[in-house]
């Protein structure tokens, strides 16, 4: 077991590759990323007129997704890195988007909101860099309404072992070049680490339960290298 870094140090991270954060996202799945983020979004279960959260929303990828699906409706992206929140305010302005969009600064651990606040939400690589993933899920299910839906897209710890040996090497050989390309590779290096740490699919499901999540189910993608976990209130 690899020891957590503590929040400070994800912010730095964070911060340090936001310029370069989606290149490299498109870089790194090819840009199979968008996919899985619209799969997400379409698993949120999102209405037309929603008030909608998107959770470590980054540069707003999923934010921008979810904004098409909730037609005037208002969503609040939220990440504790600025930098990365200014790269989503450049993004916005060349959008033609029917429904509000409000980008927050704050810490998913301890978020502003009241409870029952939120009709669905999103968070895209966000739980695994959480320090307290349970603490995190509370937060989630407090301010969600009854029956609504979280969707949350991550790396995936695989079980069978030629699933985590092919993801050891893509990350070795395929994330870390690329980010070496980039002159990243020390921030990029963080991925693995960060996956021994990270509760697998199932372990996800039981994390959600015990945060008073009513449901749970976990969808692996990729051939189990990524993975989507959804919580029903």
């Amino acid at each position: 077991m690899t020891s957590s870094p503590n929040s400070q140090d994800i912010q730095t991270l964070f911060n340090d590759i936001a310029p370069i954060y989606d290149q490299m996202n498109d870089w790194l799945s090819f840009g199979i990323h968008r996919v899985w983020k619209l799969m997400a979004v379409k698993w949120s279960n999102p209405h037309p007129f929603d008030t909608a959260l998107d959770l470590c929303c980054g540069t707003g990828d999923l934010t921008f997704l979810m904004a098409k699906q909730i037609f005037q409706g208002k969503v609040i992206g939220v990440d504790f890195s600025s930098e990365l929140l200014a790269e989503a305010e450049k993004k916005q302005h060349n959008k033609s988007l029917n429904s509000e969009i409000q980008w927050l600064e704050t810490d998913v651990l301890n978020l502003p909101f009241e409870d029952n606040s939120f009709d669905c939400a999103t968070m895209g690589y966000g739980l695994r860099n959480v320090t307290d993933i349970p603490a995190c899920l509370l937060e989630i299910q407090r301010v969600l309404k009854p029956q609504a839906k979280v969707a949350i897209l991550d790396f995936h710890k695989p079980s069978e072992d030629w699933v985590a040996n092919s993801q050891k090497w893509y990350l070795d050989n395929v994330v870390v070049k690329i980010a070496d390309f980039l002159g990243t590779s020390s921030e990029y290096a963080y991925i693995y680490p960060s996956l021994e740490r990270f509760p697998n699919g199932e372990s996800q499901i039981q994390l959600g339960l015990n945060a008073g999540f009513s449901q749970g189910i976990h969808y692996p993608l990729f051939g189990g290298i990524m993975g989507i976990l959804v919580l029903t209130k």
